[in-house]
């Protein structure tokens, strides 16, 4: 039974306990490159070292893939400097860190980019997609192996700045959520969505080539939005699946979260709300699962781990509202 303060290997990074930060926007930087703002806050969150592991927010692989204007970029060896100094701040704390890479697809906006904005099909979808009302283009393929070679270089920058590891983003609406749920992709191509492994073949395409950027002994993460939690979407059953088989592709944890409804589930307010899919991937994968969302309290991680639902904790809003959170609740003053 695992607990909080236990510490865990995963590839061949070893972590001091099981609390995760998790990627939190902070759209901190006007030009995507790392500021003092940025610093200042990775700085003062990672204090101490009582954080297990921090995985910094998305940055996108590649100008079209922008989510927002003041989002972090590692779209280009220029940006390598900047999050050099940033993982330093963070390692001298004490504390892993590793790189979320994201693609934003048809959640990015004409007006930030400058550019159309692409999916996996011509499809509109209500909340984070759409969200400015344009129609994306349906990717073609050379464009789906232009994005494929923008993740695995964004890899190579990661690796090159020091980062323990890379989380590829493939929840909340995104670009690869989007081939993954069968709400916004509608093609009848091999990416398409008639099976899993259509689905999740742009998933596996990246996997492969990031692997031949850092090598096997890199840490490589998936954030899954496994299920919509709407009618016609993906759901904990296709979870399941999709883990299933990208632990098959070569990844060595998973970090568990919503599909097209976001990172919550509106009315849920449990600790842990989404461990209705936590704990079955668990029950059929043999690499570590986080789970993240709702956890407030030192006792409901402990509770979560007891029962099985997830191997690593992710609390997000509560050391965003107080970043001396982890050091009280490691203390046990919470």
């Amino acid at each position: 039974m695992a607990h909080m303060k236990d510490p865990i290997t995963i590839n061949h990074l070893s972590l001091k306990n099981r609390l995760v930060m998790p990627p939190m926007a902070t759209s901190q930087t006007e030009d995507g490159t790392v500021n003092e703002k940025l610093l200042d806050y990775y700085g003062e969150k990672s204090a101490g070292g009582y954080i297990g592991l921090v995985i910094t927010e998305h940055s996108y692989v590649n100008p079209q893939g922008r989510a927002n204007p003041g989002q972090m970029s590692i779209a280009c060896d220029s940006n390598i400097d900047g999050l050099k100094r940033l993982v330093q701040v963070i390692h001298q704390n004490g504390t892993k860190v590793l790189a979320q890479i994201n693609h934003a697809g048809s959640a990015a906006s004409r007006k930030v980019t400058g550019m159309e904005t692409i999916s996996a099909s011509a499809v509109l979808h209500e909340g984070m997609l759409g969200r400015n009302g344009e129609l994306p283009q349906e990717m073609t393929k050379g464009q789906i192996e232009q994005t494929i070679k923008d993740f695995a270089a964004a890899a190579r920058r990661a690796r090159e700045a020091g980062y323990d590891g890379v989380e590829i983003h493939a929840a909340h609406g995104y670009l690869l959520n989007q081939f993954y749920s069968p709400l916004t992709n509608k093609r009848e191509d091999e990416y398409g969505a008639a099976a899993m492994e259509g689905r999740l073949r742009i998933h596996k395409e990246i996997i492969q080539a990031v692997r031949a950027e850092v090598g096997e002994d890199y840490l490589l993460a998936v954030r899954l939005g496994g299920c919509d939690y709407t009618e016609g979407g993906s759901t904990i059953e296709d979870s399941v699946e999709a883990s299933v088989l990208l632990e098959s592709y070569g990844i060595d944890l998973l970090d568990i979260s919503g599909g097209m409804n976001g990172y919550i589930i509106p009315g849920n307010k449990e600790p842990g709300y989404f461990s209705d899919m936590s704990e079955r991937i668990k029950e059929e994968v043999t690499v570590p699962v986080i789970l993240t969302g709702g956890v407030r309290d030192w006792g409901s991680a402990e509770k979560l781990l007891r029962e099985g639902k997830a191997d690593l904790i992710g609390v997000g809003r509560a050391i965003l509202k107080d970043s001396l959170w982890p050091e009280k609740m490691m203390k046990g003053s919470l």
